[in-house]
Parts: C-alpha cells; structure tokens; sequence
C-alpha cells in the first residue's frame, strides 16, 4: 500500500511548497488517520494525532509518515484532503490539447493513488501500464500521432535508470531514452559490463511537455511532476532495484524534492536514499552531448561506478581508469 500512502505524502508536500501549513479534512477522515497511525508505534501516533485539533486541521508533516494499510482507507484521506485544501492556490495553467490537437489552457489535475493488484511481478507491471497508457490526463498531452511513454526494462533489474522527460523520439516510440541521448545511456550500460536488457528504464513524465513550437523541449512544470510521479513510483515498487539512478535535475529535484539541492552538481557524488533504498544522481546523457570536457564525462563514469559497487558488479582495472 506504499503508493497511496506516497500519492498523499506527495501532494501534502506539494502544497506545503506552496505555502499552505494546514488542510481541513472531516473527521470521518481525522478518524481514519488516526486508525492508520494506530498501527504504528506511539512515538508517531503522538506526532499525528497532537497536530490534529478539534476544528479539523491538521499540520502538514515534517516527516513521512509511511505505514501499510488497507487502500480505500488511504485513498479517502487523500480525497478528503484534496477536497478541503484550504489556501491552496489554483493549479498553474498549462497548455492542453483541445479536441483539434491544437495548445489551449488547461490545467494538470492532482495525483490519485495507485493500487497495484495482487500478483506476479509480470502482472502487477502490465496493469500498471495499461492504467498510464489508457490515463486520460496522460493522452489529452499527446500530439495526434504521438504516444504516452512508459517504462521498460528487466522487471528483476538492479539498477533502474529514472530520466525526465520523453523527446521527440521517445514520444514517436512511446519508449525512454531512443534518441541521441538514449544511444549515449547505451553506451554507459554497456560499459559497466550490461545491456539495456539487464536495466530498467523510466521517466519521471509520461508524456512530451506540450512547445509553442514543434520544436524544442522543456522542463515539466511542478504540477506535471506530481501528476506522473506515482506512476513512476509504482514501477520503482514493481522493479524493487537494488539502486535508483537519476538522470539529470529533473529527475533528481522530482525523487528527492526541489529544495533538497541548488543544482546538480550538488547532488551528485554521494549516495543519497529513496524509497529505502540507494539513490545515485548524475548528469543525463543529452548533457554530454553538448561537447562537454573529459572532466564532465569522467565524473559521470565516477558516479557509474559508484552505482556498480552499490549493486556489487564486478569492476575491473580497465573499467576503473575508463572515460565515456
């Protein structure tokens, strides 16, 4: 039940950001968060239930309050939080694909829980596929002829790469990272001794950020980031890898919070934690196609093998003296 529980962290965070210190929910939903912290020890019951007062607001958490329980019980906290939200500003705007496939204003819903069903590895990523390939959010960004993107890879990965979001080509396919910058991650792959069958390979977004233009790409917007985000939590559940690597800021600021770091290169080497779970960040591939030195590409290897002693690869003397 992980993913709902992170769906409404993740939305209580997002607000948070946004300024927002306190959320009315009924008590029919206070009783239900207080059933859901019963079931942990009492130093976290106190924390929760001495932020919930007798008008019905609750302090936004400064900590994650992770728990496993029944998921309807999670998804009616969620809705009776997104629901009652007070001082919440209205979502940014941002273009939408009208009936004509033409940009118009719309707005990026928040996130909903995900429930994974029971089952095998196989199973449980095939219906979570066809939950973002069928999302209606996902496919009203499409441009006609254009796909949604979903991760792919080995579902017993160690290692699962996480990018931004897809590009021209990625979109074309409806896989991450078939471009330029997915030939120069092969070749990273390849280099720590795999093949892009041993990983797995996601995105932080679902779809190709909607351009004034039919050229170019941007960053998403914090609210597309939130929306896709459970998504990609949710195949990270499935692959359960041994490390996560984020390719690029994007995807670092999405895993690990905007404020956690200025810029990327204060991410990078060290080993931060996700999900319990290692969490390597490094410069996506598309920056190294930007004739960057031999210092950039070598601190890129750096973190590759970093991640490689993480997930116990063997690494050799040519390996360890290699420059990409």
């Amino acid at each position: 039940m992980r993913c709902q529980m992170e769906a409404l962290i993740a939305e209580l965070n997002r607000l948070k950001q946004e300024g927002v210190t306190h959320v009315a929910v009924s008590d029919d939903a206070l009783e239900h968060l207080r059933a859901v912290v019963a079931l942990r020890s009492g130093g976290q019951r106190a924390l929760v239930e001495d932020r919930a007062t007798k008008s019905g607001r609750v302090s936004l958490p400064e900590n994650h309050i992770r728990t496993e329980d029944a998921a309807k019980t999670l998804a009616e906290i969620f809705t009776a939080a997104n629901a009652n939200a007070r001082n919440a500003p209205e979502p940014v705007a941002s273009p939408s694909k009208g009936a004509a496939g033409d940009s118009a204003p719309g707005k990026i819903p928040l996130p909903s829980p995900i429930v994974l069903p029971v089952g095998t590895k196989q199973h449980r990523w095939e219906a979570l596929r066809d939950r973002v390939l069928n999302c209606p959010e996902c496919n009203a960004h499409v441009q006609p002829g254009k796909k949604v993107v979903f991760g792919i890879g080995n579902l017993d990965a160690d290692i699962f790469f996480c990018g931004e979001a897809p590009g021209a080509e990625e979109e074309i396919k409806g896989e991450p990272f078939v471009g330029p910058a997915g030939e120069v991650l092969t070749k990273i792959i390849k280099a720590m001794g795999l093949t892009r069958e041993d990983v797995y390979i996601g995105n932080i977004m679902n779809w190709r950020p909607e351009m004034p233009t039919a050229h170019g790409n941007r960053p998403p917007t914090p609210e597309e980031t939130a929306f896709c985000l459970p998504y990609l939590r949710a195949q990270i559940e499935v692959v359960n890898p041994k490390v996560v690597v984020a390719l690029g800021a994007t995807a670092a600021k999405g895993l690990l919070g905007a404020e956690q770091f200025s810029t990327l290169g204060r991410a990078r080497g060290q080993v931060h934690t996700f999900e319990n779970r290692p969490l390597v960040v490094t410069y996506h591939p598309s920056y190294l196609l930007r004739s960057q030195p031999l210092r950039t590409r070598r601190m890129v290897w750096e973190d590759m093998l970093q991640v490689m002693e993480l997930v116990g690869l063997p690494i050799s003397e040519k390996q360890r003296g290699f420059f990409l």
